[in-house]
């Protein structure tokens, strides 16, 4: 059954399906009144509903049943990327959303080699919004992740200053061994925590960056003997925290 995330509430028994998604009920499902979708909402409520009408702009849906089981994982994991080239961080994206993340947080490293575009940003997040709503709606999540326009360092540190465990994915770590932090992480968490995780660009993070994220209570970590790619490094983190949180509880 098609999975579609829509804009406002499902607190009451009709909602709104608009845009892309209309188009997608429509034109490419051919679906017709009386087919049956699952909707989401902004707060992670999701039901079993039937499409009542379909017009040019909108489908029209009435809850049939609520869905109480969740796909998401039982901690929000936030994954903070420095800027990679290319399409990377759309892999990122896509992947880690398949994977359970609750939010993207671009940044701008010092070694990023991509220089970041004010004038096209809008347009910019907007696809990576796209990519993960596509992602989250492929893969059966409650919930859409979030998807931020890239922040500086110091902005960065701040958001991640109410999460109960901060994390970063450091490769001169790996280098030295260093094999025990991110399993001791996964070992103290809990249902409901949450875990912010930083990822450094394809040159890795400068000590300059180390120094301040260790300042704030960020604890380095390596994520075994092999040097991972940038777009590697998140998927690898999530896997685990998967199998951690999910498969051996």
């Amino acid at each position: 059954m098609q999975r579609y995330f829509i804009d406002g509430s499902l607190n009451n028994d009709m909602a709104a399906i608009v845009g892309d998604d209309c188009h997608h009920i429509s034109r490419v499902m051919r679906m017709g009144k009386g087919s049956q979708v699952i909707c989401s909402d902004q707060n992670g409520k999701s039901a079993v509903c039937v499409i009542e009408e379909i017009t040019d702009e909108k489908v029209m849906v009435n809850v049939v049943e609520w869905i109480e089981a969740t796909n998401e994982l039982p901690v929000r994991v936030t994954i903070a990327s420095g800027l990679p080239k290319g399409d990377k961080l759309e892999l990122i994206i896509q992947k880690g959303t398949e994977l359970g993340a609750f939010e993207f947080i671009p940044f701008i490293a010092s070694r990023s080699i991509v220089k970041w575009d004010e004038k096209k940003a809008l347009k910019k997040v907007e696809r990576w919004q796209k990519i993960a709503k596509e992602a989250a709606e492929q893969s059966h999540r409650s919930i859409l992740p979030a998807v931020h326009s890239p922040v500086k360092l110091e902005t960065l540190t701040r958001l991640a200053e109410s999460y109960d465990f901060k994390l970063i994915a450091y490769e001169e770590e790996a280098k030295a061994g260093e094999a025990s932090m991110l399993f001791q992480t996964l070992n103290e968490l809990k249902a409901g925590d949450s875990l912010f995780v930083v990822f450094g660009p394809e040159g890795g993070l400068s000590d300059k960056e180390i120094a301040a994220l260790t300042a704030r209570n960020f604890k380095s970590c390596g994520l075994g003997p092999r040097i991972l790619r940038t777009e590697t490094a998140p998927l690898y983190t999530l896997s685990a925290i998967s199998y951690h949180t999910e498969l051996m509880r």
